[in-house]
């Protein structure tokens, strides 16, 4: 079987160019990241800087006017946003993931539009979920033809980057029953977007409500959510732990840094200087190890989606199954390991610290309120136990994703 052309190409980005151009800007949004986080001041200037470097065109093969990135280099670059503002680079989510999904669409007029979109710097946010124990099953927004267009109606919660988009990316149901995917323009006046996300982390991220009364879907805007791309679900979760990841890094950074400014130890420590203490160099030392882990992690989950886009190039279909699983059983394992490695941490750090590592003017509790957030949007507790059914019965991790409503913004 013949794979159908899409915009995909093998990668072509290098590492040191990455870093050149994106590095500068992850650092000037550093700079602000305490203050915003206090002042819950939304970083809009942040995410323009962002689109104006390109970082929304990481995916796109260079020869289109991207950067030709893989996966495995634009996950451990949201991984350094993510040290930088973990907000911000949340943000970036629900943008990255629909990218992909149109590099993985067939070449078209309508999609080689969107490729241009994005390489214009129109920026995607948006969100599936419903409230009130809504699931894919009973899903209540509706996507239906009207007129030449689409219409959309209904009410999400936890759209991530809504604030901060061009274009909303809105999954509801048509009247046959059928799920489709439908981009509404974020200024359309049936859109209403609410910042009540009341969550005590990610707390910039524009979390809240987006409501949508009739807005408007053009016809080479409207898709069939089924042909999405095949490893969304991973995508998604895996974008969730370069953010995870990056906040590790961040608590390493931040808890060297707080160490050294220390001048008084405690009776009990067995140094005057506290930079000096055997004991708080290896809670440092541990905080390493954890971030070390994570990124370890993070990369290594990252490759087997670059191995699924590599046997699409291939035309290799027979394997894409394998390659699938793989893929579900990477993403799991790294989940336990850096949410693992991320609480860990963001509670260690303190024991370094004592009493003055919980000033204002630090802000360290936000490394332990953003992971916390991060952590429960997909219930790590359910992993280790499809992890060992697979390993010991051979229970297919991927079977049921959809059924479970699990096959979309993360898995």
């Amino acid at each position: 079987m013949t794979t159908q052309a899409s915009y995909l190409k093998r990668p072509s980005g290098y590492d040191a160019e990455l870093r050149s151009v994106f590095r500068p800007v992850f650092e000037r949004i550093a700079e602000g990241s305490v203050q915003r986080e206090a002042d819950r001041v939304f970083p809009h200037e942040q995410v323009r800087w962002l689109n104006e470097a390109g970082f929304g065109t990481l995916r796109i093969p260079a020869e289109q006017g991207g950067f030709g990135a893989s996966l495995e280099q634009t996950f451990l670059l949201l991984a350094e946003l993510g040290e930088a503002d973990a907000n911000v680079a949340h943000i970036w989510r629900n943008h990255l993931a629909f990218v992909e999904d149109r590099l993985n669409a067939p070449v078209s007029e309508d999609n080689t539009t969107w490729i241009k979109r994005f390489l214009a710097g129109e920026f995607v946010g948006g969100g599936w979920t419903e409230a009130n124990n809504v699931t894919l099953a009973n899903l209540t927004t509706t996507v239906t033809a009207e007129d030449g267009h689409w219409v959309v109606s209904g009410a999400k919660y936890y759209a991530t980057g809504s604030l901060y988009a061009d274009w909303l990316d809105v999954l509801g149901r048509g009247d046959d029953g059928q799920l489709w995917t439908a981009l509404v323009r974020a200024d359309d006046p049936g859109v209403t977007l609410v910042d009540d996300w009341r969550g005590f982390g990610q707390r910039t991220t524009a979390s809240g409500s987006a409501r949508y009364d009739r807005a408007k879907a053009e016809r080479g805007n409207v898709f069939p959510a089924a042909e999405r791309f095949t490893y969304q679900a991973h995508f998604y979760q895996t974008a969730m732990l370069a953010v995870l990841t990056g906040i590790t890094r961040a608590v390493q950074r931040d808890g060297s840094a707080a160490l050294k400014e220390r001048v008084r130890n405690y009776p009990q420590g067995l140094a005057a200087v506290p930079s000096d203490d055997p004991q708080l160099l290896q809670v440092i030392g541990e905080l390493s190890a954890d971030a070390f882990g994570a990124e370890a992690a993070l990369a290594s989950s990252a490759r087997t989606l670059d191995r699924i886009v590599a046997g699409r190039l291939s035309g290799g279909d027979e394997h894409a199954r394998q390659l699938l699983v793989d893929a579900e059983v990477a993403v799991a394992q790294a989940q336990l390991v850096i949410i693992g490695a991320a609480l860990r941490a963001t509670t260690r750090v303190f024991d370094a610290l004592g009493a003055s590592g919980v000033s204002e003017k630090l802000g360290l509790d936000r490394h332990w309120r953003n992971a916390r957030t991060l952590a429960s949007h997909n219930p790590v507790v359910y992993k280790a136990r499809i992890l060992g059914d697979w390993f010991i019965n051979g229970k297919d991790p991927v079977a049921d994703l959809a059924s479970l409503g699990r096959g979309g913004q993360g898995n």
